[in-house]
């Protein structure tokens, strides 16, 4: 028997890295209360500290995966978990807010090529038909981290405060960069710990074949010309507007919409998350098998329209919940359909990208991320506008039905066919 499985090693590390990603985003918002405190902000300020590590996050996205595909993901990955490890742990001794935006900004900056740089190595290392579920993996431990954090972080505050915390989570990323730099290579062909038979078996089905095309352009022109690519980044944009929300203010904001303290608050906050993860695996393997089925657009499309019609219902629902367990019941079917869109979107990156998969994804996930520093701005400021959280849950829903229509526009079977 073929030995076919070492490359799910490669699946774990970037599950753990996907945790940690979100772990060290999240615990801000766990933290809002004593940082806010600390450093007598209000409410709109902090949303311009939200939307600090957005905007870093959105501006870098591109650049990041450019560099992922053209230096690898084995550099790539391991500088900058290091790097915004670095800034982690800077956050311990921000003193203003304009320090705290400062700090904020470079680590999103830090952040944002590690999705990108993931889908460049899934590009190199599974197997085609293994593509959804390996995304729904990734994005399911981003799910994970997010919901650990606000409980754990919200502990791990109250004993040892926020700042020595920001400090704990550095050192946890900076031995991560380490151990990936030692154990990963960027092709099959350079692992030693890879069977012969397993390699061989990678290279010959991670990307379906094609024709060539007939007149290749350069990458840029390429991603700015396909519809598919502007399709990808509309419905994303969609996709983070809701998403951002619950990694920053739902927590904040069921505390003082319902009178809870912060661990009851975090419970309610952390089962959106784990709907999240659930969402990304029964999306995974619907996507794999769609396509396992000969139908891969439909393998893409299907998931991605169902997960953003679910959304729709769920974010209505919370908005008007009469208690917190209905909010928090309500948010999670959100929650759960918003991230059946991520294995679909990013496996298309993938497709239609190939080796520039990195560049391709992260165009997608900059626009993705502009939704998310809109989001953190446009809550607080629509709050005090209008008195009420309704006309925000209005916009994401309205948001939700535009992606539906995206995705009629997305071909994931047509690569981009760029000069080499």
């Amino acid at each position: 028997m073929i030995e076919q499985h070492r490359r799910w090693y490669i699946v774990l590390a970037t599950f753990f890295l996907s945790v940690l990603l979100y772990v060290d985003r999240v615990c801000i918002s766990a933290a809002k209360d004593s940082v806010s405190r600390d450093l007598a902000l209000s409410e709109t300020q902090m949303g311009w500290v939200f939307s600090a590590f957005a905007l870093g996050y959105a501006l870098l996205q591109t650049p990041g995966g450019i560099l992922a595909d053209r230096l690898g993901p084995r550099r790539v990955l391991s500088l900058i978990v290091a790097f915004w490890s670095v800034f982690t742990g800077l956050t311990a001794a921000v003193s203003s807010l304009g320090s705290m935006l400062v700090v904020r900004f470079l680590f999103g900056a830090g952040e944002a090529g590690a999705f990108p740089a993931m889908a460049r190595a899934i590009y190199s290392w599974i197997p085609m038909r293994e593509r959804g579920l390996v995304q729904g993996v990734n994005f399911s431990g981003s799910r994970v981290g997010a919901a650990l954090a606000l409980p754990l972080v919200s502990w791990l505050i109250a004993d040892i405060g926020w700042r020595l915390s920001f400090v704990v989570l550095m050192v946890i990323g900076i031995g991560w960069a380490i151990l990936w730099f030692l154990f990963f290579r960027d092709e099959p062909g350079d692992a030693p710990w890879l069977s012969e038979q397993e390699r061989s078996w990678i290279v010959a089905t991670r990307q379906q074949a094609r024709a060539p095309s007939k007149a290749p352009v350069s990458l840029s022109r390429a991603i700015t010309h396909s519809r598919t690519v502007w399709a990808l980044c509309g419905q994303y944009f969609s996709s983070n507007f809701v998403f951002f929300f619950g990694l920053t203010w739902f927590f904040p904001q069921m505390k003082q919409r319902y009178g809870l303290t912060g661990v009851e608050a975090s419970l309610f906050a952390a089962a959106p998350m784990i709907a999240g993860a659930m969402g990304n695996w029964v999306s995974g393997w619907w996507v794999d098998r769609l396509y396992e089925g000969g139908a891969w657009k439909k393998s893409r499309q299907l998931p991605a329209m169902f997960g953003f019609l679910l959304a729709t219902i769920g974010v209505i629902g919370s908005a008007h919940a009469a208690t917190a367990l209905e909010a928090s019941i309500w948010f999670s079917l959100c929650i759960f359909g918003s991230d059946m869109t991520l294995s679909p979107s990013w496996s298309t990156c993938v497709d239609i990208g190939g080796k520039n998969a990195g560049t391709v994804s992260g165009a997608m996930n900059m626009a993705g991320n502009i939704g998310s520093f809109i989001t953190a701005l446009a809550f607080p400021y629509l709050l005090a506008w209008t008195g009420s959280s309704l006309p925000f849950f209005y916009v994401a829903a309205a948001l939700n039905l535009a992606a539906i229509a995206s995705w009629l526009a997305i071909e994931p079977a047509i690569a981009l066919e760029v000069d080499t």
